[in-house]
Order: structure tokens, then sequence, then C-alpha cells
């Protein structure tokens, strides 16, 4: 089962936020996209942050009190981002997620981003495979 790999599973094309994107609009993307977070890259595709819904609530709070121009996402994002490889076991993953770590994971190779990997996607890896061993008993 340790051989469950990140790159069979992972969403190859993940919704990413450039670095300049201001905040008002990193939400209408958010929103948009049906995501609670999205990783947060610079213009080489690298990934240096995550932003979330949650980042970005007090922001737009101060901005809509004070009726200033939203801020940049690199004012609100997360800069120590856990990533994976797509060479990552599944197993390591779901391990890691019992530890109340991220519930979502950018897939980075030579620290630009190809994809992202969630709790849905090793949920289903792991029914697969809980399958194949039935099937092989």
């Amino acid at each position: 089962m340790h051989s469950i790999l990140v790159k069979d599973y992972m969403q190859h094309n993940a919704h990413a936020i450039p670095i300049d994107t201001n905040i008002k609009d990193a939400v209408e993307s958010l929103l948009n996209d049906g995501v609670i977070g999205a990783p947060v890259i610079d213009g080489n595709d690298h990934l240096v942050g995550y932003v979330s819904e949650q980042d970005c609530i007090k922001e737009m709070l101060n901005d809509a009190f004070f009726c200033e121009e939203p801020a940049s996402v690199r004012t609100v994002m997360k800069t120590e981002v856990v990533s994976v490889t797509p060479d990552t076991s599944i197993v390591e993953i779901a391990q890691s997620m019992l530890d109340r770590r991220p519930k979502n994971y950018p897939v980075v190779d030579s620290g630009k981003l190809v994809g992202i990997i969630n709790r849905s996607h090793i949920l289903r890896a792991l029914l697969e495979n809980e399958q194949d061993c039935y099937i092989r008993h």
C-alpha cells in the first residue's frame, strides 16, 4: 500500500493564485472555484505560499471598515506551506492528516506547483486500493 503515490491521484490543474493578486480578487476566485484555499505562486509557477478564506476575512473586514483598497495576497498568505512531491506515498499523507496537518497539500516538482491533493483524493486512493486487497484475497 505504500506504493500508492500522489501522482496517481492528485489534481493536475490546481487552482493557484498569483502572488500579486489583490485579496478581493483572490476571494472571488476562491468562491467561483468552490475551494476554501489555494496555493500562491510567483511568475515562474514556484510555490511561495498558501491563502485560505480564513486568511482573507480579517483583512477584508479591515478594508471594508476603513474603506481601503484591498491589499495583496502576499500580505495575508501563509509562507510556511506543507507540500508534497508527485512521488510521495498516499499512506504518508493520510497519516499526516491524522495529526491535524493541512487538509490540502500543494504538489511541487523542483519547486514548481504541478498539482494539489486533498482529503477526497486520499480517500479515493485508499478506497480503490482496499478493493484491490479484497480481489487478491
